[in-house]
């Protein structure tokens, strides 16, 4: 039985039998695919953020009060400036990817090559930036009191200016063993011991008349609020319960440890997209050095490469709007 082979003259193709759809290569087409699922995902974790944030609207974190810091300029509160930095420092990137991508169509490699170091320079730049802020946020800069019902005490002068505990409390000689899971209770561990003790933030707020107590819960005007010299003693004397230094998954000087959670968890994510992207980058770098793509006659990897880093870029102007800005 003899058997006849018919060419269709689409032997080689991705799509055979028709028309690619959009245009698009099998590659793009799931690029876009993952693009599509992994923006989902984002909206889903923006959006229960949004949720948490609508419920405990009161007692949420100010952004423009906890993200102060710049690198190598200590002691000056700057909202938001680092933040801009680094938002402005994506965008230029996701600029020179697209720079990058133009002369791949136009076979131009020494333009590729140039354009795709810039964006790996800024990668890398954001992702230091973003693992210093989060090392800045651990630390913590004030420190505050946490209550018997898990509310945040912090302390402010006459002024309403943020005052440190190391500004009025001194740290008075003694010493406690740290539990670790041979003894302490039910085989629990804990963490590191705070710098002061209840009992020495109760000392040095009744030796200084200056120092006030403001709550987490934000007034009408949109500012915590502040209680009287009386209420303050007595609010840390009945219900002071622990001593917070920074922040983590179970407490936060700041605010509600829910912010922190969703803070590590999100713009944690998004730095882990934004790594993955900066070693792709820096594989098709390579390759482009090599001259791999040239030999093919097409700087498609550097396309499709550079769908992905737009989208990262794209998902931070939403979570840089969200935890920052509104």
């Amino acid at each position: 039985m003899s058997t006849t082979v018919v060419n269709t003259g689409t032997e080689g193709k991705t799509w055979g039998g028709g028309n690619p759809p959009l245009k698009a290569s099998y590659g793009k087409m799931m690029m876009w695919f993952f693009i599509v699922s992994d923006a989902l995902t984002f909206s889903g974790f923006l959006a229960a953020y949004g949720f948490s944030r609508f419920k405990f609207i009161e007692t949420w974190p100010i952004a423009d009060e906890v993200f102060t810091h710049v690198p190598f300029l200590h002691g000056q509160e700057l909202p938001m400036i680092y933040v801009a930095f680094m938002t402005f420092v994506l965008i230029m990137s996701s600029v020179t990817m697209v720079l990058a991508v133009d002369a791949g169509h136009h076979l131009n490699k020494g333009k590729v090559t140039i354009y795709m170091l810039l964006t790996i320079i800024g990668g890398l730049i954001f992702v230091g930036s973003q693992a210093w802020e989060w090392a800045t946020f651990i630390k913590g800069d004030y420190g505050a009191i946490q209550t018997k019902g898990g509310n945040i005490l912090q302390f402010v002068d006459a002024n309403g200016h943020r005052v440190a505990l190391r500004d009025f409390v001194t740290a008075e000689p003694h010493e406690r063993e740290q539990l670790e899971r041979n003894t302490g209770v039910w085989f629990m561990s804990e963490g590191a011991l705070p710098t002061y003790t209840v009992e020495e933030v109760i000392n040095g707020l009744e030796s200084h008349d200056n120092i006030l107590v403001r709550t987490q819960d934000i007034n009408e005007h949109g500012h915590k609020t502040v209680l009287s010299r009386e209420e303050s003693l007595k609010q840390i004397k009945t219900n002071g319960k622990y001593v917070i230094e920074g922040a983590n998954l179970h407490v936060n000087e700041y605010g509600s440890p829910l912010f922190a959670d969703f803070f590590f968890f999100i713009t944690g994510f998004h730095g882990f997209h934004v790594f993955s992207g900066v070693v792709i980058n820096i594989i098709i770098f390579f390759n482009v050095i090599l001259g791999t793509y040239e030999k093919r006659k097409n700087y498609e990897m550097v396309e499709k490469v550079g769908l992905y880093w737009h989208f990262v870029d794209l998902v931070w102007v939403f979570v840089f709007t969200f935890f920052y800005l509104v």
